[in-house]
């Protein structure tokens, strides 16, 4: 598949259709995320240095006493990204508490090397500390939820304090640091798409505590790591869960992520008009096209891409990037510096006769520094929007913490280096930028399953993925008005890296 050629951009008719199609879109989106509030009570609070947020039905009745439930989040995680658990069992008449771990979301302390235990358990009894001092909370029936690596610290806390009077763990990732039949009170859930290694530990936990208390373990089909959050038997099983509860609400999981997604719609086709808004009078019919995609040009261009990539995932394990404190990040941003660097440098050493031929662009086209400059900024900054927003709202934490802000630029310029390199190579061809970019996340995932790269990385590649994609997609729109090579560049750039430097853990 190729890009359209500079000279045909969308015309004005289609430029407002989509305006108009964004915008309802943008609405709807709204509305869902609000009403996804509607009925409930949130408050924020910081408590030693942890963010928190008390959800309820209602404002608070310290007449009526009610179970808490302290809800903790995986690794790359966040308070925000349970907040459909608190949804499901405030509504159904308990006091939710969802809170940061050090490093994740709006906590902009570090989380320290493997995850620090002991880090978790300060800001977990910080949490239960604080749910159980509240007015309207019985705290002889607090309840902890954990994912992850959230599972892992509240069972470890709950086998230590019996006074907790039940445990969810979802994808708990070992057991063998529970004593035997401690937490007595214990749920596993874990996806039936999930790696092995999740199911063999819920049977292990469920083995362990075989003589004591309850301790039942559910498969919830058809989902995997992340997607079990949101799967209406889990949120089920939390509720029926909670210790005297009489609310009967039915659980809405999936509500956030659609207002996130129809969000992400909106500014996925509001480029559109705002590239024909900012970007003026289309090239000329003079332009000169994208030259022919030979065979041989698209072979040797294959193997340069998954040369590049392949050096660039054994240097990213060694070079300084390797030592940010971005876990995870750290890699991702080595790996598309050199991949970046080795695309843009073999690409012009190539043989003429198979280097990716250049864009002419008609003089009439060309526009004033300023303007393109204006265009840039604008552009960059609906990028950041269209990717931070729905994050935020409706998925995880996606506002820069702490050390986050000067980690942006440096994962930013690593996102930009790589995408300069790869439109060098695509000379505006779509079917060329798609060719790099599957390569280059077939590598990054081989490159976690041979230990080149921390395992956590096969669990971001997915959205690794859909991001490259988009941006794919913007630069093909952002082609047709025959831009400068860098622009779609750097709107990828905020597009990639924006979330890389949000949401991954500060360690």
């Amino acid at each position: 598949m190729s890009a359209a050629s500079p000279h045909h951009p969308p015309s004005t008719r289609a430029a407002v259709l989509l305006a108009v199609l964004a915008a309802v879109a943008a609405a709807l989106g709204t509305a869902v995320l609000v009403r996804a509030d509607a009925g409930l009570s949130v408050r924020q609070v910081t408590v030693d240095g942890v963010p928190m947020t008390e959800v309820r039905a209602g404002p608070p009745t310290p007449d009526a006493r009610r179970p808490g439930v302290v809800i903790a989040h995986g690794f790359a995680g966040s308070g925000r990204l349970m907040r459909p658990i608190a949804d499901t069992v405030a509504r159904r008449g308990a006091v939710a508490l969802l809170f940061d771990f050090a490093g994740h979301g709006a906590n902009a302390a570090r989380l320290g090397p493997d995850m620090s235990p002991a880090t978790l358990a300060a800001d977990l009894d910080a949490a239960v500390a604080h749910l159980r001092a509240q007015p309207d909370v019985d705290p002889a029936q607090i309840v902890l939820v954990g994912h992850s690596m959230g599972a892992g610290a509240v069972t470890r806390y709950a086998a230590a304090h019996p006074e907790i009077a039940r445990t969810v763990a979802i994808s708990l990732p070992g057991s063998g640091e529970l004593p035997p039949g401690r937490p007595a009170e214990l749920l596993l859930i874990v996806g039936g798409a999930e790696f092995p290694a999740f199911r063999r530990a819920a049977d292990d936990a469920v083995r362990r505590g075989a003589a004591v208390g309850r301790r039942p373990a559910v498969v919830v089909p058809g989902v995997e790591h992340i997607s079990v959050l949101f799967a209406p038997r889990t949120h089920e099983e939390i509720a029926d869960w909670l210790p005297s509860v009489d609310g009967s609400a039915p659980p809405r999981p999936l509500v956030r992520l659609a207002g996130a997604a129809l969000l992400v719609f909106a500014f996925a086709i509001g480029v559109v008009p705002l590239a024909a808004l900012l970007l003026g009078r289309r090239a000329g019919a003079g332009a000169a096209s994208v030259g022919g995609g030979k065979p041989l040009r698209g072979l040797v261009l294959l193997g340069l891409a998954v040369l590049a990539s392949g050096l660039a995932a054994s240097a990213a394990a060694v070079l300084p990037t390797n030592r940010l404190p971005l876990a995870v990040g750290g890699y991702v941003t080595g790996f598309l510096l050199v991949s970046g660097l080795l695309v843009s440098g073999g690409q012009r050493w190539l043989p003429a006769a198979t280097r990716a031929p250049g864009v002419a662009v008609d003089e009439t086209a060309r526009r004033t520094p300023a303007r393109t400059t204006v265009a840039a900024l604008a552009l960059t900054a609906y990028a950041v929007l269209a990717v931070g927003l729905p994050i935020h709202l409706g998925l995880t934490s996606a506002l820069p913490v702490g050390a986050r802000w000067w980690l942006l630029p440096v994962v930013l310029g690593a996102c930009l280096l790589f995408l300069l390199g790869v439109e060098q190579v695509a000379a505006g061809r779509t079917w060329r930028r798609l060719l790099v970019v599957a390569v280059t996340v077939l590598v990054l995932s081989t490159s976690a399953v041979v230990g080149l790269a921390p395992g956590f990385v096969l669990l971001v590649v997915p959205l690794f993925a859909v991001l490259l994609g988009w941006h794919v997609l913007w630069a093909a729109v952002l082609r047709r008005y025959a831009t400068p090579r860098w622009l779609p560049a750097l709107v990828g750039a905020a597009l990639l890296g924006w979330p890389i430097a949000t949401t991954l853990p500060l360690s």
